[in-house]
């Protein structure tokens, strides 16, 4: 019998007006257990309209994770501007809902993510902060191709110290 893991395929779809949906089903204790827990009303309104604009200001790129083949939104993706130690690179975040975690979604989408950024060739570095609490994150990054930098203090949510790990994967790199 094969292993429904490796069956599953997804696609990364530009963040759309139509994504606010996602983004409620994202934002809540369970999702943003190390991110701080979810975000008021006001504030996820904000980083929706951030999400849809984020490719048109060109800082980045949002995406919703779809799950083939039936089309359904299961998480979201994307990659920003970041100033980090005297330099701009692309910081990379996701997050998958709770019935779709661990089959290797994140894994998928994120190399998909890599792949648009390095298409790019705008910025030649890509880190990535999962918090030192979050195994699964930490994982992803590895499994990736990310190469462990060390532990840093980072201000998430603003106005919070969060303890993460920071990863970096260089754009360059004939690899993935």
């Amino acid at each position: 019998m094969p292993d429904e893991t490796y069956a599953l395929q997804v696609r990364i779809e530009p963040w759309a007006e139509a994504d606010l949906d996602l983004l409620y089903r994202l934002n809540t204790r369970e999702m943003l257990e190390h991110l701080g827990g979810p975000e008021t009303e006001e504030r996820l309104l904000a980083r929706h309209k951030r999400y849809v604009e984020i490719e048109r200001k060109g800082t980045g790129r949002m995406f919703g994770i779809v799950l083939l083949p039936s089309h359904e939104a299961v998480g979201n993706i994307g990659y920003w501007e970041r100033s980090w130690q005297g330099e701009t690179v692309y910081e990379t975040g996701w997050g998958v809902l709770p019935a779709y975690q661990g089959k290797g979604i994140a894994t998928m989408a994120a190399a998909a993510a890599i792949a648009s950024a390095k298409a790019e060739r705008k910025h030649r570095y890509m880190h990535a902060f999962p918090s030192v609490d979050n195994p699964a994150s930490n994982a992803i990054c590895r499994k990736l191709g990310f190469l462990f930098v060390a532990e840093c203090s980072i201000e998430y949510p603003p106005g919070s110290t969060m303890r993460c790990n920071d990863w970096h994967l260089d754009l360059d790199a004939s690899s993935s």
